[in-house]
């Protein structure tokens, strides 16, 4: 399986003046290299590293709760909400696209087949998502069909019932703006488990067969699919989140417990929105490319993961921590199986690359891509269609 990306080009398909067969096939090669080479590199100092990173997040969740038993406040709320991106975005994310599978010496609680699996969930990664449902809705269909229908999170398919509806604009950017504040457990939990059960039972997540994410069916637990969501989404989350955090804080005093309780309500609004900021704008936008085919070959795969995604600002692993590493969506679509630190090296060399190859290369601010992504959303813009 290959995927996608974006680039500049004229309303009716890629730029006339972009390249040619023969230089994406070259390019194609290059990428096949690189990642080789990268490969050969890595070592335990890319796994220390996400230690570092993880002991980073550790530390802004105790702070969080370390002061949120004060008073419901929004500066603990912030350090619970980073903590909690860090946890999915940081480490989760890069563990189970097996990015330190290969290094000798890695424990296994930090490989793709261990990490957050059965009992671990509650230990490594607890979250709205299911991770058997994030690897097959993220790692599998969004990264080897990405722009194409069947990539579970074309925001532009997805939203096309708010695109092409009666409300007024102004109303329509209010949709997305509550949206936003949820959209781990109305979307990611939702689409992970919809795209979980299809693969169960072997269907299309697309098909009418599997009950749409929207549907009564998904949500109420009156039947098997809104059971489901709520047993192993919503109940195993909440449950911790909401109520037994803040009952630890007890002996501190029942005004404690309500403390924690109300600034956990806020962290979680945090993160949605930090999540959403980082994840939303990588490949949406008036200026990006959908594919009605899927690719066919391994330098198509690698010129699309490029043409269809979108750098932020690069650098410092602060600035990094904070985006959650994804300011590198280039370079991660390109090389799903990387550790995070090796991002950092292959930016610079990937950019080189594409600029020697004619490929553009977007790298801008996540707040105008945020704009771009938008009015995407709300059917103000469109994107672009490729030949």
């Amino acid at each position: 399986m290959f995927m996608p990306l974006e680039s500049s080009a004229p309303e009716d398909g890629l730029p006339a003046n972009g390249p040619s067969e023969e230089q994406k096939a070259s390019f194609g090669k290059e990428m096949a290299r690189l990642r080789a080479d990268t490969y050969k590199e890595l070592s335990l100092d890319d796994f220390e590293h996400i230690k570092k990173i993880e002991r980073w997040g550790r530390l802004c969740t105790a702070i969080g709760y370390g002061t949120a038993w004060i008073t419901p406040n929004p500066i603990s709320a912030f350090f619970i909400s980073l903590g909690n991106v860090n946890r999915w975005a940081n480490i989760a994310h890069p563990i189970s696209h097996r990015g330190y599978d290969r290094i000798k010496g890695v424990p296994e609680r930090y490989t793709s087949k261990h990490f957050a699996q059965g009992w671990r969930r509650a230990i490594d990664w607890l979250d709205w998502i299911v991770p058997a449902g994030w690897h097959e809705e993220h790692n599998v269909l969004h990264h080897y069909h990405l722009g194409e229908e069947a990539d579970p999170d074309q925001v532009e398919y997805n939203l096309e019932w708010l695109r092409q509806s009666s409300l007024p604009m102004p109303l329509r950017y209010l949709v997305i703006a509550l949206f936003v504040c949820v959209w781990k457990p109305a979307y990611y939990a939702q689409s992970t488990l919809k795209v979980l059960r299809a693969t169960r039972e072997n269907k299309d997540p697309r098909g009418s067969e599997v009950p749409s994410s929207m549907s009564k069916q998904a949500w109420s637990p009156l039947y098997k699919e809104g059971r489901e969501y709520w047993l192993k989404c919503i109940l195993p989350y909440a449950s911790v989140r909401f109520v037994l955090i803040p009952l630890l804080f007890f002996p501190l005093g029942s005004s404690a417990v309500v403390a924690v309780f109300w600034t956990s309500v806020i962290a979680e609004v945090f993160a949605n929105l930090h999540s959403f900021l980082a994840i939303g704008p990588n490949h949406t936008g008036d200026d990006i490319y959908r594919f009605k085919d899927p690719i066919k070959t391994k330098h198509e795969f690698y010129y699309r993961q490029v043409v269809g995604s979108v750098n932020y600002p690069t650098g410092s692993d602060f600035n990094d921590f904070m985006y959650g590493w994804l300011n590198y969506q280039i370079e991660h679509h390109l090389f799903p199986a990387m550790p995070l630190s090796q991002y950092q090296k292959l930016q610079p060399k990937v950019k080189a690359l594409c600029e020697k190859y004619d490929i553009e290369y977007r790298q801008e601010s996540v707040f105008k891509r945020l704009l771009k992504t938008v009015n995407v959303m709300v059917g103000r813009d469109s994107m672009k269609w490729a030949d």
